[in-house]
């Protein structure tokens, strides 16, 4: 079990740190010096990452039935 807990923390400080970088990175785009941009392109940028972000987030929520989460029309 310990070797489980492990491998999860090493991998999701890696990961995390890798995110962390590329978004820095993302943030370099706002100097204007160099790019120009509207506000609708920032908003659908951020928009995109925080929706994604959501989406990862419910994977880790747990299901109260158990199932995975089924389609229905």
């Amino acid at each position: 079990m310990d070797n489980k807990k492990q491998n999860f923390k090493k991998i999701a400080e890696n990961r995390t740190n890798k995110i962390i970088d590329m978004i820095s990175l993302l943030g370099n785009l706002s100097n204007t010096s160099y790019y120009e941009y509207t506000d609708e392109q920032i908003n659908a940028i951020f928009d995109v990452i925080q929706e994604e972000l959501d989406r990862q987030r419910e994977k880790f929520k747990p299901r109260k039935d158990g199932r995975k989460k089924r389609f229905e029309l």
